[in-house]
């Protein structure tokens, strides 16, 4: 049985490399593109998505954590003991940017997890050698030995200061779980950990939510100045065991210092977030697409579900594909949320804008102070005698890293060099019941 599988297996190896070198005599073949980190935003390419976080422990030290979920695990049982282990090796090289891009340091981990009954998560921790005064980016590879996968992120933090968000860590008041997202459920209680000594105050600075959008990408704007003041100041006692809630929505930058505006930021974005349960919240999204009226005849009906369904049915034409425009543009808002998420709905970001109306990038490229995302054009073969060429090009969207007190993960579009985006286009075709894609501009 076994030579009838080598055989066959053989053959079919065969059978590719013929083809394979046939195709290569009439085209031009495509290679793979290392640079591309298209799937960090792609969840149907991405089976790991593990969660950061970065803690200044000292002037010299700093704890660089990693948080994987079990059911993106993979565990086999083909092991001595016979249970379910998974396998994974955690890399990381360390950056020193202040001084043009230096290896700092390096950290290396093998680990083995054996699967706990009930457990939603493991968390391991590598220490780094870092220097007072230094902005970093630590580039961090995820290998799953067991899928042969790997997942690679870039986490910048700096140590600058002493009371900027790295000196900070969170965790759940009860179970003392390390908490890697700023995003609070309503009535969780948290502890805040201040690792750069003993202090005797915090100072809690509230913001009301943020709710205004982002204008179209093929306006051609000035950025924006964020001139968010907060509403109120609140100093209360300090204790790293000290149970805090913040149950009204809105921003929450916590601070040991009154003289200073850095701190760490707790975000209570209403009880549904990431998730849109409700037709009030499924209606902001479509400001995107909808017009002021339409919109103001869905927030004031005296049935809004009837009426944002009654949108969706002008937009595809009958239920069925209503139901399919749904699905897809609210998934969109969903990991908008999940990816993009700053001091706001990651909706709300421009990020957010761009792919909820065009969907995951087809390419990413990231640099130290922004990221490209490209959206695939139509193919354009060119015949040469009995060959030929194919040129792929590409929409370009280019993003640039925003300074903000309140986040790290804010991002803004870099208009002056996006003067072509399709984006009436793009309306043009949601509105009339069809997915847009840049590769696709026939189908509108």
């Amino acid at each position: 049985m076994k030579n009838c599988i080598d055989i066959g297996t053989k053959f079919i190896l065969g059978t590719i490399l013929f083809c394979a070198i046939l195709n290569s005599c009439k085209s031009t073949q495509q290679s793979v593109d290392s640079k591309d980190l298209s799937y960090l935003y792609n969840p149907t390419k991405n089976p790991i998505n593990p969660r950061f976080n970065i803690l200044n422990t000292s002037d010299i030290s700093s704890e660089f954590s990693v948080k994987f979920f079990t059911n993106e695990l993979f565990f086999s049982e083909a092991n001595p003991q016979g249970v379910p282990i998974a396998s994974i090796k955690i890399s990381v090289k360390l950056f020193n940017i202040s001084n043009g891009k230096v290896l700092a340091d390096t950290a290396v981990s093998d680990i083995k997890i054996i699967k706990e009954k009930g457990k939603p998560e493991y968390v391991y921790t590598l220490p780094l050698t870092v220097e007072k005064g230094n902005e970093y980016v630590a580039e961090v590879k995820i290998l799953d030995k067991l899928r042969l996968i790997v997942v690679q992120s870039f986490v910048p933090f700096n140590t600058v200061s002493e009371f900027n968000k790295y000196n900070y860590k969170s965790r759940g008041h009860f179970e003392k779980n390390l908490l890697f997202n700023p995003v609070l459920r309503v009535n969780e209680y948290v502890n805040l950990l201040y690792s750069r000594g003993p202090v005797d105050s915090l100072f809690v600075s509230y913001y009301k939510p943020y709710r205004e959008i982002p204008d179209p990408p093929s306006l051609l704007l000035p950025e924006k100045t964020l001139d968010y003041k907060p509403d109120k100041i609140v100093a209360i006692a300090y204790s790293d065991t000290m149970p805090i809630m913040f149950p009204r929505e809105g921003i929450y930058l916590c601070s040991v210092s009154r003289k200073t505006k850095e701190g760490f930021t707790f975000l209570n974005l209403g009880e549904s977030y990431p998730r849109m349960t409700t037709p009030e919240l499924m209606t902001e999204p479509l400001a995107y697409m909808a017009t002021q009226d339409e919109l103001a005849t869905i927030r004031s009906a005296v049935k809004p579900k009837a009426a944002l369904d009654d949108f969706w049915i002008k937009c595809g034409g009958n239920i069925e594909k209503a139901r399919e425009l749904i699905r897809i543009y609210y998934t969109r808002v969903h990991y908008s949320n999940y990816y993009f998420t700053s001091y706001k709905e990651g909706w709300r970001t421009e990020r957010g804008m761009i792919y909820i109306i065009y969907g995951p990038p087809d390419k990413v490229y990231k640099t130290i102070g922004g990221e490209s995302w490209g959206y695939r054009k139509p193919v354009i073969k060119s015949a040469w005698g009995g060959r030929y060429s194919v040129k792929e090009d590409y929409l370009f969207f280019n993003f640039k890293k925003k300074e903000n007190i309140l986040s790290d993960n804010d991002y803004f579009i870099s208009r002056s060099e996006t003067l072509v985006t399709y984006w009436d286009k793009a309306i043009a075709s949601w509105r009339k019941g069809i997915v847009f894609r840049v590769d696709n501009p026939e189908g509108i």
